[in-house]
Order: C-alpha cells, then structure tokens, then sequence
C-alpha cells in the first residue's frame, strides 16, 4: 500500500516536471503507465484481474506512430516509474513483469500491454 502512494506521487511529480511528451495521458487500467505520444487507449480493451500471486493487467492502445518511437519512449520514461528495462519490450518493477506488444498495420501501431506477477 505504501508502495503505491509512493508510485502514484513520484507519477504525479513527473508529470509537473516532465516535457510535453506525457500530456497523451495514462492507461485507465494502470494508473501510473503512461501513453507514448501519438497513441490511445482504444475504449473498453483494458482488463484488470487480482489473482492470489498479484494483478493481471491488460490493455490495448493505437495510433500512427512508429514502433520504434514507442519503444524509445518506453525505455525513457519506464525507467523513472521504477521499472528496470530487461528488453525493448520487457521490464520488471517489484514483483511484476511488463511486456510491450507493438504489432504495425500499415500505417498504424497497435500496442498491447500485458503486466502480469513474476
């Protein structure tokens, strides 16, 4: 419980002191993951179980930007949250793992979120 005001005022924090980068906003269905620039949540895909060894936690966004921005950006900003880069698409922050999905159609991106316990 502590953990998670102390996530949720260094998120707050870093939204009064970052660059406009994170004015796309946060996944309604984890509250302190921010959007990559050029993306959005795409309406109703989050979904949020709390299984006995933690959270399961899955969300969907997209938009016309490219992967490699997405990535990039992930691997600036997640870092800042707490969360240690294993990969472009994999990061772990307490007892939880974070996994980045970008699959591009055409001209646009489709990401999936996935955060499961380790």
């Amino acid at each position: 419980m502590i953990m998670r005001i102390i996530r949720q005022a260094v998120t707050a924090l870093a939204i009064l002191l970052a660059p406009p980068a994170w004015a796309e906003g946060f996944l309604g269905t984890y509250e302190d993951l921010p959007l990559a620039p050029g993306l959005a949540e795409v309406p109703g895909s989050g979904v949020v179980f709390d299984s006995p060894s933690g959270r399961i936690v899955e969300a969907h966004a997209s938009g016309t930007v490219k992967a490699a921005d997405v990535l990039r950006f992930y691997a600036a900003t997640l870092p800042q949250l707490g969360w240690t880069r294993e990969s472009d698409t994999l990061y772990r922050r307490e007892a939880e793992v974070l996994r980045l999905d970008p699959v591009a159609h055409g001209r646009s991106l489709a990401v999936r979120f996935a955060i499961t316990p380790e």
